[in-house]
């Protein structure tokens, strides 16, 4: 009786369970879709619906992305190896999906991947860092911790970043916007000729001693914008001044090897070199130093530029 009327249950609830696809993802499930619910209306199942198979799409492509990681140095110059990335093969995962699709009964699937290799590896990091190009210093009043935070962020930035052979470096782009969510502090910034208060204040310094590095690696500048009034940590006509919304320092690497970008702070000073490989030849191109003083406090909110 018992068995008669449990068989009775089903006929009239039918599962659903039969007609349903896991979705695993190095060996766990991270969905289960039913083929009725990706089916297009009228035709039931004969057809998929494209608007809901590309929602599935873009969420599993952010869901299981992963960011291949350069190789780079450490702050204490071991080398650290590179990591492989990965994302969806979504060729790969239609050609499955849709055969799985248009059978019977439950069944799986593992989500096809593409490896995304990292544009800098060990072997070319080692190969880059054999010979220094250029060596450039600049001096600032480490008392200012706003400011020297902000620098400290800049250069962590740019530092183990790679200039290939006939590419463009953006500092905007490759340090990003400056904002509070990302650390940047409140420091002095020149807006118009005038001191203000603004978020990321200290970045132009960071700029402007790798402007004066590459300049003296013989590359071939693009874009470089001065300060509206004098900066005293480079000397005239030596700084690169940048802003999110505004001016940016950008370089061409013209020569036939790449260039690496050390960057660090060390106390007062932000150095920053310029190495490559031995191969490397270049003309050597004679740029001003930074004056070693430290530039005159301004007691209402820090050091100067």
């Amino acid at each position: 009786m018992k068995i008669m009327l449990m068989l009775l249950f089903l006929s009239i609830y039918p599962s659903n369970q039969t007609d349903d696809i896991s979705l695993t993802f190095q060996g766990e499930k991270v969905n289960v879709i039913n083929r009725s619910e990706y089916a297009l209306p009228p035709f039931d199942k004969s057809m998929i619906n494209q608007k809901k198979y590309n929602q599935l799409i873009e969420s599993l492509e952010t869901e299981i992305y992963k960011e291949p990681i350069n190789a780079s140095f450490d702050k204490n110059g071991s080398l650290i190896s590179e990591q492989m990335g990965y994302a969806l093969n979504r060729e790969k995962f239609r050609e499955v999906f849709y055969t799985k699709f248009y059978k019977n009964g439950a069944t799986s699937m593992e989500i096809p991947i593409k490896t995304l290799y990292p544009k800098v590896d060990s072997e070319l990091l080692a190969s880059i860092s054999t010979k220094r190009i250029s060596l450039y210093i600049t001096y600032f009043n480490s008392r200012n911790k706003e400011r020297t935070h902000n620098i400290f962020l800049a250069s962590e930035a740019i530092n183990n970043f790679v200039v290939f052979p006939g590419e463009t470096f953006s500092f905007n782009n490759v340090v990003g916007k400056r904002t509070i969510e990302k650390g940047y502090l409140s420091a002095p910034i020149i807006v118009k000729g005038e001191l203000a208060e603004g978020v990321g204040g200290g970045i132009c310094q960071v700029s402007s001693t790798l402007f004066n590095a590459v300049d003296k690696a013989g590359v071939k500048i693009i874009e470089r914008y001065s300060h509206s009034r004098r900066v005293p940590y480079v000397p005239p006509n030596r700084d690169a001044t940048v802003s999110w919304y505004g001016p940016d320092f950008t370089f061409q690497n013209r020569h036939t090897q790449p260039l690496l970008i050390r960057s660090k702070v060390v106390g007062g000073q932000l150095i920053i070199v310029i190495l490559s490989s031995d191969t490397f030849e270049h003309y050597k191109r004679e740029v001003p130093s930074a004056p070693h003083e430290l530039p005159k406090e301004i007691h209402t909110s820090g050091d100067n530029f």
